[in-house]
């Protein structure tokens, strides 16, 4: 089946950050988790994507005004394959996106451009897929990519089937049932010198990962509980920690592996002696040097202060909870 030259389509996902973390596979193929998930989206902080399909020999990628290449050009076409298999198309494609994240920098880009791209380019090929169907198919670009589908607070479910098909996302309170606020210290905009994607399949070699997976199921209780009661301390306790003993799972890996900058260190003390002192703030580190701190409007500028001036800090943001991902007229 053949598509007019002017087939196309733009969409647009903010990047999510995990509170309760996506940390290993049951099946790298598939991108399976082996443990559910809870992240909180961001407003303003995404990635847009534009995709044509056309007449043609091979699919063209331009990330930021520039040709995609090696390994990052072969994932993307090989997500394209999926979209034309799913909407029984063939032609190549032309594909645009622009970020407003650094990518591979433990800000979730990856899973806010697979997000914008599974919809732009379902839509580019004259589908359109409900939400859910979205969210499995996104999940194949990248895992966290399934939580981008939707704004405010979202679960991903481990799912149980050996084909994927009950492993999606699903929202659990919107973006705007609770004003919160992500304060972000960007700590380095370099890429990261291991991928989010080798290192949970390094991670899996530390003798503390089997715990790791044992205790998600209670952290994810628990944060569903808080989210439910909006009670910002239990989340917040919950979140940090997932996210330290994520990474205490990393530092037991052979070799060790460790994201973490000085100015990552410091601004756990920051935020530490921030809350002693009666401020509500926890911080929740991804895979990589940043630093992202959960608190309410009140507490957003005292943040900012004790984030900004630590030495190796790039720059300190803060976002709002953010919506899910929508096409671009």
């Amino acid at each position: 089946m053949s598509v007019p030259e002017a087939a196309a389509a733009t969409a647009r996902a903010n990047v999510n950050v995990a509170l309760v973390k996506y940390w290993g596979k049951r099946d790298a193929a598939l991108n399976l988790p082996a443990a559910g998930s809870i992240s909180v989206t961001l407003d303003g902080l995404g990635v847009e994507a534009r995709v044509r399909f056309r007449r043609g020999t091979t699919d063209r990628f331009v990330i930021d005004d520039a040709e995609a290449s090696g390994d990052e050009r072969r994932r993307l076409s090989q997500f394209l394959d999926l979209v034309r298999a799913e909407c029984g198309r063939d032609e190549p494609a032309e594909v645009e996106t622009r970020s407003t994240v650094p990518r591979a920098a433990g800000l979730a880009s990856s899973a806010a451009a697979f997000a914008a791209l599974a919809l732009a380019a379902t839509r580019a090929a004259g589908r359109r897929l409900d939400a859910r169907a979205l969210s499995v198919l996104a999940r194949r670009g990248s895992g966290s990519a399934a939580r981008s589908i939707f704004g405010g607070f979202v679960e991903w479910q481990r799912g149980e089937r050996a084909d994927g098909a009950d492993s999606a996302a699903q929202p659990l309170l919107d973006a705007g049932a609770w004003d919160l606020r992500v304060v972000v210290a960007l700590v380095s905009s370099a890429r990261k010198a291991v991928s989010s994607r080798d290192g949970m399949t390094h991670a899996a070699t530390s003798p503390l990962y089997p715990a790791w997976i044992e205790g998600v199921a209670r952290d994810l209780t628990r944060a569903r509980d808080a989210i439910a009661r909006r009670d910002l301390e239990a989340l917040g306790l919950t979140a940090e920690h997932s996210a330290l003993t994520m990474h205490a799972v990393g530092l037991g890996a052979e070799p060790p592996l460790l994201y973490w900058r000085a100015a990552t260190v410091e601004c756990l003390h920051r935020i530490w002696a921030l809350r002693a002192a009666g401020t509500s703030a926890y911080v929740t580190i991804d895979a990589g040097p940043q630093v992202k701190v959960l608190c309410d409007p009140a507490g957003e500028d005292r943040v900012r202060a004790a984030l900004t001036d630590v030495p190796g800090v790039e720059r300190v943001f803060a976002c709002k909870l953010g919506g899910g991902a929508e096409v671009v007229p």
